[in-house]
């Protein structure tokens, strides 16, 4: 079995610099209950997305197990557009109910989902057995969720907290069990 831990990342005060924009006191004192939820796991590796916010949230975790923060772009939030969104959740929204559809510049869901499932495949085959946490964004965390299992959509994506714990167990590239294992 394969253990994948999605961790959202804590809060950040939005800013237009997606690469460095820093968790907010908020979100470093959660990134400090994410670290101790790990204390006690046998954790092999930890990817995450070049965002800032997303290596500051899973940072923790890399000191207490002396490992070091693999990061791999296909793990960066999906790219709605090259312009500004004027309402956020509409275009959310949209997306979301038409997988297909892309904003100029951005990602559709399905165009997102594939990018990061090639390249959770690839880290499923080359971790078997070991326990993985992989930092990341809501969007894609979900995204990548869907892809074995429908159940996670719009609805699901909204439930979530900043940061949020998913905990995904694998046989292969069956997934086998989903938990939340993040208590708010």
């Amino acid at each position: 079995m394969t253990v994948i831990y999605f961790v959202r990342h804590a809060h950040s005060h939005y800013s237009a610099d997606e690469y460095n924009r820093p968790l907010s006191s908020k979100g470093f004192e959660d990134r400090d209950r994410v670290t101790r939820l790990f204390e006690n796991k046998n954790i092999h590796t930890i990817y995450s997305s070049p965002y800032k916010r997303a290596v500051q949230t899973v940072e923790g975790i890399a000191q207490e197990h002396k490992l070091q923060i693999k990061t791999m772009d296909s793990f960066k939030e999906r790219i709605l557009s090259n312009g500004n969104i004027l309402d956020f959740d509409a275009a959310i929204h949209q997306v979301w109910s038409h997988p297909n559809f892309a904003f100029d510049g951005g990602e559709s869901n399905e165009t997102a989902k594939e990018r990061a499932i090639t390249s959770l495949q690839k880290i499923i085959l080359a971790h078997p057995n070991d326990n993985i946490v992989i930092g990341t964004h809501g969007n894609i965390m979900v995204l990548m969720m869907q892809y074995f299992d429908a159940q996670c959509d719009y609805s699901f994506w909204k439930k979530l907290s900043m940061p949020d714990v998913y905990q995904l167990t694998f046989q292969h590239f069956v997934l086998s069990d989903v938990r939340r294992i993040w208590e708010e």
